[in-house]
């Protein structure tokens, strides 16, 4: 028995490859399966299973692609936003993989169709050896519990609570726990940074377990997390499993800055430098959105149709930022500028700047100028600078004509330490905004220079 763990760069998605001799099973595989494909063949077995635990909300699922690839068949749970699966299962039923007995376990809560898989080194086990929590239960969170609706989300959480206790907590205290997300996942909040962790672990510090059930649930179904438009179109792709990639490392092709100049007419322009290079100088209409960023952010500015340019720090850049934006099913990248922004800069094109300012400069100005802070609600209720504007920067676009700002005086945008907020520059600068300047470090800097905070 072999288990490896290929997570997805920029979503912090984790697959789970199982073997047992000569047969594997693949745990919510993304589309792009070759690194699953590649791994099996280093373990010296074949994916003969492909198990899904749910429907994800976050990135394209690979499964009906990599059926194709392999003849594996596809096992998920009989409920009806699965869509689809060779072998659709009622909790408690089970199948094998090598002489490993997997065990089905309906756990509705973080959405209605959420499976889990026990797994037994035999038919005489008593305990479970690990468990594919999917987004049951992660390292120290669970599962956010808004998706289905909203306004059950704390009904919602009642029903991750009695999925974890019911169905999983007895599954032995060794049990090791094997989540589809790590830390920085859009699909939780307060994940552990842990390498492992084991249901005993978990019993240990997970506020499912240590919190009681109403406790927990009004906890967990008070969350306030923003939902990235794209969740609705990823529920749509894979409600048929998923689709394979559009295109291969490689082929994005290079447009020189009178072919981009071109290009970029009928299309929207990410630019995945820093926000300081950003702010430097980049192209008119240009959206700030970090390489990090994009695979989370891109599809809070792009949607399925959207024709994209991009422009990187460097040409080795392209496929990495190409992949990020295929993992949200934004696969429409006309091309990317060679040579980045210095090939445009050298051709002597269109050029424009924002500000940047420091928190001890800020603070020390006479005439204080407009802050707009674009975190996460809870972040901003955390601490914000004085008199500071809120406004999620994923939401900025369209709440922009809501906000009491000025646009012909200067604004000052602050988010964690300087990303999001180079984002929402770039939204403002799009809006006609005169003088927009990011704080450097963010509230991280500011809070570190002790200046005040409301």
């Amino acid at each position: 028995m072999e288990l490896r763990r290929i997570a997805t760069p920029g979503i912090a998605h984790y697959a789970w490859l199982l073997a047992d001799g000569e047969q594997a099973m693949l745990v919510d595989p993304s589309r792009h399966v070759q690194q699953y494909l590649d791994t099996a063949r280093d373990m010296a077995t074949r994916i003969t299973h492909i198990v899904e635990t749910h429907r994800h909300e976050d990135f394209v699922m690979g499964s009906t692609w990599l059926a194709r690839r392999t003849g594996a068949s596809i096992y998920n749970g009989k409920h009806e936003t699965f869509g689809h699966g060779d072998y659709r299962l009622e909790d408690g039923d089970t199948f094998y993989v090598g002489q490993l007995l997997i065990r089905a376990l309906h756990t509705p809560g973080h959405t209605p169709e959420s499976m889990c898989y026990a797994v037994y080194k035999d038919d005489n086990a008593d305990a479970a050896w690990a468990v594919f929590t999917g987004d049951t239960l992660f390292f120290g969170d669970t599962g956010r519990s808004d998706l289905p609706d909203q306004r059950k989300a704390v009904e919602n959480a009642g029903r991750i609570y009695d999925a974890v206790h019911n169905k999983l907590a007895g599954l032995g205290d060794t049990a090791l726990v094997l989540p589809a997300h790590g830390p920085g996942s859009v699909c939780g909040s307060g994940m552990a940074e842990r390498s492992w962790s084991t249901l005993g672990d978990e019993k240990t510090y997970n506020d499912v377990f240590t919190l009681s059930r109403e406790e927990f649930s009004m906890k967990k179904g008070s969350e306030r997390l923003p939902r990235p438009p794209y969740f609705r179109h990823m529920e749509k792709v894979n409600l048929q499993g998923g689709m394979p990639p559009a295109v291969r490392d490689g082929d994005t092709g290079l447009l020189s800055a009178a072919e981009f100049a071109k290009a970029v007419s009928q299309a929207d322009i990410f630019d995945t430098r820093l926000p300081e290079a950003f702010a430097g100088g980049h192209i008119p209409q240009s959206y700030s959105i970090w390489l990090g960023g994009l695979p989370v952010f891109g599809g809070w500015i792009g949607h399925a149709e959207s024709t994209i340019c991009l422009v990187t720090d460097r040409n080795e850049d392209v496929d990495t930022a190409v992949r990020h934006l295929s993992n949200i099913g934004l696969d429409n990248v006309r091309g990317a500028l060679a040579g980045g922004f210095e090939s445009w800069r050298d051709a002597g094109q269109s050029v424009v700047h924002s500000g940047v300012i420091t928190p001890r400069a800020l603070d020390n100005m006479d005439s204080k100028p407009q802050v707009l802070d674009v975190r996460e609600i809870d972040e901003f209720d955390s601490g914000h600078i004085p008199g500071a504007v809120h406004c999620y920067v994923g939401y900025l676009a369209d709440k922009l004509s809501e906000l009491p700002l000025n646009k012909a005086k200067p604004v000052v945008v602050t988010c964690g330490v300087g990303h999001r907020a180079g984002l929402a520059v770039s939204i403002l600068l799009r809006a006609g905004f005169k003088d927009v300047r990011n704080l450097l470090g963010g509230i991280k800097a500011w809070q570190a220079l002790e200046l005040p905070v409301e």
